[in-house]
C-alpha cells in the first residue's frame, strides 16, 4: 500500500492509499488544500482539527450544491427526453393541401379568340398590301 505525502493548509500529512489510487488521493488533497488556504487567508492560523473540519464542511457544501444542480438538470433532461419521445411517437403530420390558382377557362378562351382575331387582321392586312406569307 503506497504512502503519499500531501499538504493541506501548509501542514504535511502522510496518507496510505490503494495501489493505483495515488492520483485520486492527490486530487482530493488538492481540493481540501484549496479550501484550507481560503480559510487560512480569511481567519488566520487554525488548529489542525478545526482547519480540516471547516475545509471538509466547505467542500461538502459545494458538493451538496452541485448534487442539487445535477438533480435539477437530470429532471430537465428527463422532461426533454419525454418530450422528444412524445414527438417521435406522434403520428406524422397530415400533408397540407396547397391549391395553385389555375387560369380560368374563360381567360384561355379569350386569349384564343384574341389570337384568332389578330391572325385574321394580319391576313387581311397582308391581302391589302399584296404580301404573301
Amino acid at each position: 500500500m503506497p504512502e503519499i505525502k500531501i499538504s493541506i493548509g501548509g501542514r504535511e500529512f502522510e496518507v496510505a492509499c490503494q495501489l493505483g489510487e495515488e492520483h485520486f488521493l492527490k486530487s482530493a488533497a488538492q481540493l481540501l488544500d484549496n479550501e484550507a488556504t481560503v480559510l487560512s487567508s480569511q481567519i488566520g492560523r487554525l488548529p489542525e482539527a478545526r482547519m480540516l473540519l471547516m475545509s471538509g464542511l466547505m467542500l461538502a457544501d459545494k458538493t451538496a450544491g452541485m448534487e442539487e444542480q445535477m438533480r435539477a438538470l437530470e429532471a430537465k433532461l428527463g422532461a426533454q427526453e419525454a418530450l422528444l419521445e412524445e414527438l417521435r411517437s406522434a403520428p406524422a403530420p397530415v400533408p397540407e393541401r396547397i391549391e395553385v390558382p389555375v387560369v380560368p377557362a374563360e381567360v384561355n378562351d379569350t386569349f384564343a379568340e384574341l389570337a384568332a382575331r389578330t391572325e385574321a387582321m394580319a391576313a387581311a392586312l397582308e391581302d391589302r398590301l399584296g404580301v404573301s406569307a
